[in-house]
């Protein structure tokens, strides 16, 4: 089976052709993060603007490099949420008008399962197993910190949620405070690769008794931090190190503590935090069954993603009607006892 995916929640347009759920035959983004840098974050109605005029050039150019015509394509499917409303518009408005005109299938996907179907994903033909359920899933995206356990395809149950500020919103707003620009991400990974992460004692809320996450604090410990220095040059290194150590801790301990307690077969990190090389590191060395880590292409928002999870929707007989809407608040599953 061929999907044709469309990608569309946030800051990124993207398309992608995805085979039988596992291989990438054609995966094309076009970023916007140009546009929002000079504002420090994501505008949402420049980034719905900006999907408009990308989203055309996108999809061909996924079908010209997967070599395929539309007779070649058995699916469509889009992130139908979570996200920003009007990015998500045109994402979701343009995969339906295709399957209308098409006549072909329609998958609307949930945009933080895609993520963890970017752990599915392989280039070229290679022999890659797939992942071994009980999967326990840390999903740690933009506005988003999950953690799921997934027992099957189409079985998830999410065991543990942020209550505030995300991990990913945490780093944007701290590299805010520290003057890093944006995203927040890949500056303030940088900028503590010089840095002394024991040089500055930051919080962790550990949410004692349960999985939960909570940043909000912490974001606020950092900018107190930075306050009490202004009388001195701001070790800017020094703090972003210590910031991050607080996020990978708390993460990856919650990550190694629910692997264990559920059972899991192996553990997968995904989102565009997944791409932080200190969360990398720790959760590997904390966790003691195998752990799935995307390569970095596939931990930022992307199409293929979205197609996996669709092909695995699609080979249980799922699909989606054509006068659905965009679910921006949609949660990746539900909660234990829901």
């Amino acid at each position: 089976m061929r999907v044709l995916a469309i990608e569309s929640s946030c800051d990124e347009t993207a398309a992608a052709v995805v085979r039988d759920g596992r291989w990438i035959e054609g995966n094309s983004v076009a970023s916007q993060i140009p546009l929002h840098q000079q504002y420090g974050g994501i505008v949402p109605e420049v980034a719905s603007r900006a999907h408009v005029q990308a989203i055309v050039p996108v999809i061909k150019d996924a079908m010209e490099q997967a070599e395929a015509g539309w007779d070649d394509i058995d699916l469509i499917a889009a992130t139908r949420g979570p996200g920003l409303a009007g990015s998500l518009l045109i994402g979701l408005n343009a995969a339906k008008a295709l399957a209308f005109a098409r006549d072909l299938p329609f998958l609307g996907v949930n945009h933080l399962e895609g993520h963890i179907y970017a752990n599915w994903l392989v280039s070229g033909d290679a022999e890659t197993p797939e992942p071994r359920f009980p999967l326990l899933c840390l999903v740690v995206s933009g506005g988003h910190s999950d953690l799921v356990l997934m027992r099957d395809h189409g079985d998830l149950t999410r065991i543990g949620r942020t209550r505030d500020d995300a991990a990913g919103e945490a780093f944007d707003k701290v590299a805010r405070i520290l003057g890093l620009g944006f995203p927040g991400g890949p500056i303030i990974q940088k900028a503590a690769e010089s840095g002394d992460p024991n040089r500055f004692k930051l919080p962790r809320a550990w949410l004692k008794g349960t999985y939960d996450f909570s940043f909000s604090g912490l974001k606020t410990a950092a900018l107190h931090l930075v306050e009490s220095l202004h009388d001195e040059e701001l070790p800017v290194a020094d703090i972003a190190a210590a910031f991050q150590e607080s996020v990978a801790d708390v993460l990856s301990a919650k990550a190694a503590a629910a692997a264990q307690e559920f059972g899991a077969a192996q553990v997968a990190v995904a989102g565009g935090v997944a791409a932080n090389s200190a969360l990398r590191a720790m959760v590997k060395e904390r966790v003691t069954v195998p752990v799935l880590l995307p390569p970095l292409k596939f931990c930022t928002d992307n199409a293929a993603m979205i197609g996996s999870a669709a092909h695995y929707h699609a080979a249980r007989s799922e699909r989606t009607d054509l006068d659905v809407d965009v679910l921006p608040n949609w949660p990746i599953a539900a909660g234990i006892g829901a």
